[in-house]
């Protein structure tokens, strides 16, 4: 048997979990097995990363930055990651804006790769979900602001998911043609 893809995320409010658990599945559907792994409860070895066909990691972004769990596991894995097929997806609320989501024109991703020191096959961003009645005070506060910046809903009675899962679904498929592309463990 195949080994699984090991697609990892790292979620704040759950809604990156969602996307990664949509990932998962339509890879599967494709044929392939997933290991989908939540960085905030364990750290994949440097030989579950060597028997992976492909690597995906799927990160929230929280106040400008991936969530800790996400940069750790990188920083921890990074000789094991650059061998291997690589996906990066940043979620975050600037890809809500559609060209605000490659590696060229999403500064939370460059500045997530120049970080990472690695050049993955895939590197993109996906808009998240904006819920205000679910964040506390200063939260909502916070991205009130950044969102009246950068000409976003202001409204803080909103829950607005920004993800388009059409676009989700295609990643989940580049990223099973990634892993189909190569042989287990090689």
């Amino acid at each position: 048997m195949t080994s699984p893809v090991l697609l990892c995320y790292a979620s704040h409010d759950g809604h990156t979990r969602r996307i990664a658990g949509r990932i998962a599945a339509r890879i599967a559907e494709s044929g392939l097995a997933v290991d989908l792994a939540d960085l905030a409860l364990r750290t994949p070895s440097e030989a579950d990363i060597a028997a992976a066909p492909a690597v995906a990691i799927v990160a929230a972004i929280r106040y400008g930055h991936h969530l800790p769990p996400a940069r750790a596991f990188v920083a921890a894995r990074r000789a094991a990651l650059a061998q291997r097929p690589l996906a990066m997806i940043s979620v975050n609320l600037t890809a809500r804006k559609p060209h605000k989501r490659s590696r060229e024109t999403s500064a939370y991703l460059r500045k997530w790769l120049k970080r990472s020191q690695l050049d993955p096959a895939i590197a993109t961003a996906i808009a998240g979900r904006l819920d205000y009645p679910r964040y506390g005070w200063f939260d909502r506060t916070m991205i009130r602001l950044i969102m009246k910046i950068t000409g976003g809903p202001t409204d803080p009675t909103l829950t607005v998911e920004f993800t388009d899962w059409d676009e989700v679904d295609a990643i989940a498929a580049d990223i099973a043609r990634l892993a189909g592309d190569q042989p287990s463990g090689a």
